[in-house]
């Protein structure tokens, strides 16, 4: 099964970014109206809740809504407001030793993998891998600023944003941990998700969000697919995700890992994990390092290193299981 990762250097919302959204749009408006419709809320509900919760987004918003062909429901989906639910694996940790990084594994099915890194300067200087077009699974803005998402394991979906765009807006409005945590306890999501942070500072902070709850401030430096106690144990099992916690929290207590061979265990089992009839696994990891604005997406032999200094538009094929599959890309 291979996936493809483009690297795009684009300041603002403009040509490069429409032709990712003409090219993934068929895709996303399916799983955007999957129920219907109706199912979604208005345009004048979705502009709304994007002016109270998010207003420094809303003139890049009016952007990427016109870029889009300015269409109802293609501006619906991209204020990713009551979104449809949806699920990832994912395993993330907090790396505080000699070069502090933020790592993770992102889970999911690779028939939804956009397959873009994206670095812009829209409120400022920010590069991530990208989601729902115009949000980030995981990054870092130049104020040395990182943070990534996964899903937290509840079975609860309600009002709120598509954890996506908020990452984003993060990463566009903060500088530094604090100023994220402020942001998250404002803004509604719409499903349980968990949200880990780095600055430049060494600040590190993971949050237990939901549409149900108050967000919940957590010192741990290992995060997977749970947050205070399981609540959806078919899902647990299925994701492993206790084996995933346990095993990061050991690598993180083993004084004689270093940050390669921690790598090194993020490649394999039970960290990294891919469910052949399912389609749903491990597609990349990744470390961002908060002090020198460098990033690194790694699998097993290749490596894509990118900074803020440095950032070459590229794009690269990976093989992750020996089963072929075409994609959306």
């Amino acid at each position: 099964m291979l996936i493809k990762i483009k690297c795009i250097d684009e300041d603002q919302p403009g040509e490069k970014w429409a032709k990712v959204f003409n090219r993934t749009w068929p895709y996303y408006r399916a799983w955007y109206l999957q129920e219907g419709f109706t199912a979604r809320p208005g345009y004048l509900s979705c502009s709304e809740a994007l002016e109270e919760y998010m207003p420094e987004l809303v003139p890049l918003y009016e952007n990427v809504c016109e870029l889009a062909g300015g269409g109802d429901v293609a501006s619906r989906y991209l204020s990713m407001w009551n979104p449809p639910a949806f699920m990832s694996g994912c395993t993330q940790v907090a790396w505080t030793k000699d070069r502090p990084a933020l790592i993770r594994n992102y889970d999911y099915n690779p028939k939804w993998f956009e397959g873009v890194m994206l670095k812009s300067n829209w409120l400022q200087p920010v590069m991530g891998v990208s989601d729902c077009n115009w949000g980030l699974l995981d990054g870092m803005n130049a104020s040395g600023l990182c943070a990534s998402l996964n899903f937290g394991g509840r079975n609860v979906v309600g009002e709120g944003f598509g954890i996506p765009l908020v990452i984003r807006y993060l990463l566009e409005t903060c500088k530094t941990v604090g100023e994220a945590i402020t942001a998250l306890n404002r803004i509604p999501v719409h499903m349980a998700y968990n949200v880990m942070l780095m600055d430049r500072n060494g600040k590190h902070a993971t949050l237990f969000l939901g549409p149900d709850r108050k967000p919940g401030l957590i010192k741990k430096q290992a995060c997977t697919n749970h947050q205070e106690d399981i609540e959806w144990p078919e899902y647990a099992r299925q994701t492993q995700t206790i084996e995933r916690e346990k095993a990061a929290e050991t690598y993180l207590k083993d004084e004689k890992m270093t940050l390669d061979s921690i790598f090194k265990k993020f490649l394999q089992p039970p960290l990294h994990q891919f469910d052949l009839k399912k389609s749903f696994g491990t597609l990349y990891s990744a470390a961002w390092f908060p002090k020198t604005g460098e990033s690194t997406l790694f699998w097993k032999g290749k490596e894509l290193h990118q900074s803020f200094e440095e950032f070459n538009e590229q794009q690269i094929t990976v093989q992750i299981t020996k089963q072929a599959e075409s994609l959306i890309y």
